[in-house]
């Protein structure tokens, strides 16, 4: 499992990455980005989202 961050929904506010309990996301200036390594599935960074940008990916590998 992981999370999958939708660039064309996602508002690039931040709050996911500043949540993030392992620092498994990244603001770029273009892109969320990812790091599925670190993510323990806690979920705070798709709850948080105000517009559904980050889903947990089932299908993911870490």
């Amino acid at each position: 499992m992981g999370i999958k961050n939708d660039s064309k929904k996602c508002l690039y506010c931040g709050g996911c990455v500043g949540l993030c309990p392992v620092a498994a996301l990244k603001l770029d200036e273009t892109r969320i980005v990812v790091d599925n390594s670190k993510c323990i599935n806690c979920n705070a960074c798709v709850l948080i989202c105000p517009v559904g940008a980050n889903v947990l990916d089932r299908e993911l590998k870490k």
